[in-house]
């Protein structure tokens, strides 16, 4: 492969621009480092499609699922995309994402939550307050912590650092705009909480209140919770798109099973439509 069109140097042109700095940016640069050595040990050095069918098979072979496939050439392709708009390649080879199956979305019950919440407050008023805030916007750890003082209201907050790199602004709770009034940071209401103590205390909490067994408590459960949240509410799922940030609305169909009164209409339909066809059969 050529020094002036390895991904390598597509990296130390680009990854820069194209990533924010922390633990998404350090991801998709590990996996465009991966599909480098892939294509060194096998000899391709052309960016074209019988490179992508060949990483989808070796992907597969290392027991990658697609959801982790379709992450890995999603990290590709934004750096091929930026070096074809500079002139560095001519063209960016086709690909079809690949079907992720739907695994079980966790969230948390308001019992879950009143006990998790509380057992956080007792450790730590800072954290206690940015859960307040994760759960009622759905908003990204990252997202909140970038916040600065300008972008917060009383009735509203603007994200500008966001995983899909477009902005958005969102209505806030009562209790989620108190939570972040109270910040002590100068930078921004959560600017001062650092990542690995939050999480070293979320898996703390998480122990004291007897889920530590539960692999999918996790800080992302907040965001789970708030989606879920608002689809049982009624709140239509281009609505949920839009306020979580969604770059697809396939990413918010996973909620969409939890409109159950959505479907309880179904029900109410079929049963007029029989009572103005006496004539279906019916049971007694």
């Amino acid at each position: 492969m050529r020094h002036d069109v390895s991904l390598s140097r597509f990296l130390a042109l680009f990854s820069d621009i194209l990533w924010e700095p922390g633990k998404h940016k350090g991801s998709c640069v590990s996996f465009v480092l991966e599909i480098e050595e892939i294509m060194n040990s096998h000899g391709l050095s052309e960016f074209n499609d019988d490179l992508i069918d060949f990483l989808v098979k070796e992907f597969r072979r290392r027991n990658n699922k697609n959801a982790t496939i379709n992450r890995k050439l999603s990290a590709l392709y934004k750096l091929l995309r930026k070096a074809e708009r500079n002139g560095v390649i001519k063209r960016v080879p086709a690909y079809v994402r690949l079907p992720e199956k739907n695994g079980r979305i966790r969230f948390f019950t308001t019992e879950e939550e009143h006990r998790f919440f509380n057992a956080m407050r007792e450790r730590s008023e800072a954290n206690y307050r940015l859960c307040v805030f994760l759960i009622d916007t759905g908003a990204r750890i990252g997202e909140a912590r970038g916040l600065k003082w300008n972008d917060v209201t009383d009735t509203k907050a603007t994200f500008w650092i966001t995983k899909s790199g477009r902005s958005r602004t969102v209505p806030l709770t009562l209790r989620a705009a108190k939570a972040a009034a109270k910040g002590k940071s100068t930078a921004g209401p959560f600017a001062d909480i650092e990542y690995p103590k939050f999480l070293y205390d979320w898996n703390a909490v998480k122990k004291a209140v007897g889920l530590d067994s539960d692999k999918q408590v996790v800080p992302h459960i907040l965001r789970h919770t708030c989606a879920s949240r608002l689809v049982q509410s009624g709140i239509d799922l281009r609505r949920v798109q839009s306020f979580l940030g969604h770059q697809t609305i396939q990413m918010t169909l996973r909620y969409a099973h939890l409109a159950t009164d959505d479907l309880d209409q179904c029900v109410i339909a079929l049963e007029k439509y029989r009572s103005k066809n006496p004539r279906e059969a019916a049971f007694a």
